[in-house]
């Protein structure tokens, strides 16, 4: 969204910082200060990023001396804050603007009277983002971005992370404005407006919208102080926005302005004796605007299938944490870029994973047809505290970002509790991995000889919990209220329990922590709630070439692997399970194996989900795209967007058709019976005809093959036949493997293929991995 009209300044330059202490907060707002020994500090930025605060957690007090001109007659001024992360205390000479709470989230506060009272003005601000690490409940609304698993759980993203602006409106401001298209289809689109208006004073206006050659105008009254006003706009026959896949992502410029009715003076000064008195106003001048740009589309969520404009489509995305964990120093490249490298592997969907990033993504999302699922920036258990907060944010969240056709679902929390058995492993002795939340909302403690009981887990899901009963409901109640055109996810990560049977979306972490990645086909037949929507899978690997400098590769296979684990990210017991280093002779030897273990199974894990389309599955979305920092993470890129052998593996499963079998035993013996079903998948919306599939069967000294050609229907996954063999005598000779090729051939002679393997061993099966 673009600032308001009227002259706007900057405050960039010039901001001094100091560590808060009692003596300081008495004296940092005066303007004779000699500050000259205070730290200079980058703004926007995040105070960590200044040698002398590396290490701090803060509260900082920030000062900024500046000049601006009083605002003329009959216009008012003010100082917005597009960020503070995470909570401030703001002072214009030496008078108390306003507190503000919430890192994504602009404030602004008046200071016409400040403005018109001197030429010369201090701005000081006192700046806290207390740590949130450690195995209490949370109170910073920060997500992912503060005390995750993504990186130094010990890192702080405090500071004026960004823009800080002096800018001036007429009489009427714009205070938040929300824009929603609640219903779309060929013949008409409806767009509802929620402004609130700031006046000065009693007053009539006018409310112009413009939406392409739409131009819709209202008479409003106005009280002084804060107006809501609700009003709706129709366009008739629009050009609708469309997913990447579907079609084009057509954008309408909007354009929201407040006119002056021209009514005269009236009424006392607002500021009372001594301020200027009003002036006559200027009929039809404009106090206040915005502009953004939107797309008309509606969107569905009905069991976890979602439709945009009437049209069914199987979401197939990754999770985009922060471009980097220091959010406000990407550069606008470097977050559209996450965008068009999802679109570019033929996704349709990206989560933005318990944060909100900055409007570089959303708007790139807009222009290239990607679908956002986006999280509130909530994860793990919260103190009781904070309902109120969440409340607060989720409705400024739909103000925020209720324009972006992209965004067609909201998310309230992400794994609230009890612990989940995914990607989060704590160390020993932590507590974090406990099986229910506490009655403050905190993660108890598991007693001894619990930690590992299956039946304590499930208690403690099927028992309700203040985080997921009350804040998450309540949560999803404001998200709901203040938008009923997109579906709503009270949280994520949650499986079916008491009362709430059907659960939630999943995260499964087949091939990582729940043993092999072959599980979930099984999982898929026993229990399909559970993989009607997976929103995170995958498996750790290391960086390529550089990407993996941090771990020091020369001091294999003697690596820091306490430091790996603290800092890095790294779960290695869960790692050894999978690819034991004792296996490698180097370390790049290591790095290969686990990048190949990765592949397998975000690869395996996709096409599974992709086989089993709309019955049950919705879709899935890969855990996790891009590192924000130097890590062994589940990403498929490092932090310098390098990519893994997983990249490649996540683009074959991705591809518009595929082909793909019943997996593989990891072992099989002479004797061994197989029968594994072939499936074409096509998300194409056309009929895909001929389409000829071959599967070879192979093993040492001979092979099957097998054929078939016929129609696959659009939008559909069709069983194309069944590879049924056993294992002969002489497989096993050497010690060789059994492969499945299967190659598809598609009408325009763009051939697929894909390979699984088994190995060949004599006596009984080995026991594969847990």
């Amino acid at each position: 969204m673009r600032p308001p009209p009227g002259t706007v300044r900057e405050l960039a330059d010039g901001w001094r910082a100091a560590a808060a202490d009692d003596v300081l907060r008495r004296s940092y707002t005066e303007r004779d200060l000699d500050d000259t020994a205070w730290h200079p500090v980058r703004v926007p930025g995040h105070w960590r990023s200044t040698p002398a605060f590396a290490a701090s957690d803060g509260p900082l007090l920030y000062r900024c001396r500046f000049e601006a001109p009083a605002p003329p007659p009959g216009r008012r001024s003010w100082v917005t804050f597009d960020g503070l992360f995470y909570q401030g205390d703001a002072w214009l000479d030496g008078g108390y603007l306003g507190d503000t709470e919430g890192y994504f989230l602009p404030h602004s506060f008046e200071v016409t009277e400040a403005l018109r009272a001197a030429g010369e003005h201090l701005l000081a601000v006192e700046v806290a983002c207390p740590p949130q690490h450690g195995d209490g409940p949370r109170r910073n609304l920060t997500g992912i971005l503060q005390g995750g698993d993504l990186g130094d759980p010990t890192g702080n993203p405090g500071g004026i992370w960004r823009p800080v602006r002096v800018h001036e409106t007429g009489p009427v401001r714009i205070a938040s404005l929300r824009l929603l298209c609640t219903d779309a289809d060929p013949e008409r689109a409806v767009l509802v407006v929620r402004a609130v208006l700031d006046s000065d004073r009693p007053r009539r206006v006018r409310l112009r919208t413009e939406v392409g050659p739409v131009d819709h105008e209202a008479d409003q009254p106005l009280a002084a102080g804060s107006n809501e006003v609700r009003w709706t706009v129709v366009v008739d026959r629009p050009t609708l926005w469309w997913p990447h896949v579907l079609g084009d992502a057509v954008l309408h410029d909007v354009r929201v302005a407040v006119l002056l009715a021209g009514d005269g003076p009236g009424g006392p000064s607002p500021a009372g004796a001594g301020s200027p008195a009003p002036v006559a106003d200027e009929p039809g001048a404009v106090s206040d605007e915005r502009r953004l740009r939107t797309g008309l589309r509606s969107v569905r969520l009905r069991g976890w299938v979602a439709s945009v404009n009437g049209e069914r489509l199987f979401l197939k995305g990754t999770n985009l944490g922060p471009t980097r964990l220091s959010l406000g120093e990407s550069t606008a490249d470097e977050l559209r870029r996450d965008v068009d490298l999802a679109a570019d592997l033929g996704l349709d969907l990206v989560r933005v994973h318990a944060h909100v990033t900055r409007h570089e993504v959303y708007d790139r999302a807009d222009e290239r047809g990607v679908l956002v699922w986006q999280d509130m920036p909530l994860q793990g258990p919260f103190a009781r505290t904070v309902r109120r907060q969440a409340v607060r944010q989720a409705r400024a969240l739909v103000d925020l970002l209720g324009h972006h056709p992209a965004v067609v679902l909201w998310c309230g929390h992400d794994e609230p509790g009890p612990a989940p058995a995914g990607r989060h492993v704590p160390p020993p002795g932590s507590g974090s991995a406990g099986p229910g939340d506490g009655p403050d909302g905190e993660r108890r403690r598991p007693r001894a000889g619990e930690a590992g009981s299956r039946l304590h887990r499930a208690v403690g899901q099927a028992l309700p919990t203040w985080n997921r009963s009350v804040l998450d409901a309540s949560i999803a109640h404001a998200l709901h209220e203040a938008d009923g055109s997109r579906p709503v996810v009270a949280h994520s990560g949650v499986p079916p329990h008491l009362p709430q049977l059907d659960g939630t979306d999943q995260h499964l972490y087949v091939g990582w922590t729940a043993g092999d990645e072959r599980r979930l086909a099984t999982v898929a037949r026993r229990l399909p709630r559970l993989v009607r929507f997976v929103s995170e899978f995958g498996a750790q690997a290391v960086p390529t070439g550089a990407g993996a400098a941090f771990a020091e590769p020369g001091r294999w296979p003697d690596l820091d692997w306490d430091r790996l684990e603290r800092v890095h990210a790294l779960q290695r017991a869960v790692l050894e399970r999978h690819v034991p280093a004792s296996d490698a002779g180097s370390f790049d030897d290591w790095r290969t194996a686990t990048q190949r273990h990765q592949a397998t199974v975000v690869r395996r894990v996709a096409e599974e989900l992709r086989r089993l389309k709309y019955r049950p599955t919705g879709g899935f979305a890969q855990f996790l795209l891009a590192d924000a920092a130097p890590g062994i993470t589940w990403a498929l890129l490092d932090h310098e967007r390098r990519p893994k052998a997983g990249y490649e593996a996540l683009r074959a499963a991705c591809r518009p058709v595929i082909v793909v079998a019943d997996r593989l035993p990891p072992t099989v013996v002479p004797g061994d019976a197989l029968a594994l079903d072939v499936h074409v998948v096509s998300d194409r919306r056309v009929i895909v005809e001929p389409a000829q599939v071959t599967a070879t069967l192979a093993w040492h000294g001979g092979r099957h093959v097998w054929r078939w050609a016929g129609a696959v229907e659009a939008d559909a996954c069709v069983r194309v036949g069944t590879v049924q063999a056993v294992v002969p005598p002489d497989a096993a000779a050497g010690g060789h493997e059994v492969t499945l090729d299967l190659e598809l051939v598609l009408p325009d002679g763009e051939t697929l293929t894909n390979r699984d393997a088994a190995t060949v061993a004599w006596g009984p099966r080995p026991r594969g991995p847990a």
